[in-house]
């Protein structure tokens, strides 16, 4: 019996798992993937050795990974630890000059450095880089449906990527991790909601894929049952989901944000269940993929 990731595997089966994914490999050698790593994947251990195992496999066979990690729950943890309740509208979390001094060392200081420091002890390279560093940004501009300002405090709409020096360690076989954080003109540290700048970082260095691990099995026709996956959904769908009520909260800007990678030319964009073991492998090795994959 052999094993693959840990979890034994009988040699024809392991044959024809290698033979399936093949041609994925030869398509996909040498392409930069965004993954967007956040919810479960991130807060179970399992489901955390699991996930970034399978992004050091990724690396191994010829494939780019760059990481934009969360924390939302991580933060929450360290709000109420502070004795501060979270607000999010539409979705994104509202900012104040407190929390975002928090959220920079949760996500600079502690989740990060954690992710990239797992990866190489499973055998891979890697080096996490402060998304100040790289994303630049200004103050976030939003409005209600009536019209009237959104005041988000600190939190950025990123309007370049410093991406060479992420190229250049991407090409030199390092696994990248990167903060969803910016910097705006004054020096000041934007938050960024990290679907947000997962789709902003796969526009500028031109991914072949963006994958969003979430904490749902895809984009839901129900939201009550589990098992009511869309496969494919187009933004025309997309809309009608919204105005239902059926896409709300924290799936919009992830929608959103899939929508815009698509429109700057990613070539494919998929939501995984980053809580099924392997989700990532299984959809870019095997011929039936799962998840959702969002189309124009």
């Amino acid at each position: 019996m052999h094993t693959i990731n840990g979890e034994e595997v009988p040699p024809e089966q392991k044959v024809r798992i290698f033979l399936e994914a093949l041609p994925y490999v030869q398509k996909f050698r040498d392409s930069i993937f965004v993954i967007k790593y956040g919810g479960a994947a991130m807060e179970d251990p399992m489901l955390v050795e699991r996930t970034l195992r399978d992004i050091v496999l990724l690396e191994a066979v010829g494939i780019h990974p760059l990481i934009i990690h969360g924390g939302g729950e991580a933060i929450n943890k360290a709000m109420k630890a502070q004795g501060m309740s979270p607000k999010f509208i539409n979705g994104i979390r509202v900012t104040d000059k407190d929390l975002i001094a928090l959220i920079e060392k949760v996500l600079c200081k502690e989740i990060g450095p954690f992710v990239a420091q797992k990866i190489i002890e499973y055998g891979a390279k890697a080096v996490f880089i402060p998304g100040y560093e790289v994303f630049s940004a200004v103050k976030w501009q939003a409005f209600s449906s009536q019209g009237d300002p959104i005041d988000y405090g600190y939190v950025g709409s990123i309007v370049a990527a410093d991406i060479h020096p992420l190229l250049k360690l991407l090409h030199n076989q390092l696994i990248v991790v990167v903060s969803p954080l910016a910097k705006g003109e004054n020096g000041e540290i934007y938050n960024v909601n990290a679907d947000i700048a997962a789709s902003k970082m796969a526009k500028f260095i031109k991914a072949k894929k963006l994958i969003y691990l979430t904490n749902t099995s895809g984009i839901l026709a129900d939201e009550k049952n589990p098992t009511s996956t869309i496969s494919v959904v187009d933004k025309r769908r997309i809309d009608a989901l919204k105005k239902e009520g059926t896409i709300h909260g924290g799936m919009i800007p992830k929608v959103e944000s899939a929508l815009e990678a698509l429109e700057s030319g990613v070539e494919k964009v998929h939501f995984l269940d980053g809580r099924m073991p392997h989700a990532l492998l299984l959809e870019i090795f095997t011929d039936k993929g799962i998840g959702t994959e969002i189309i124009l």
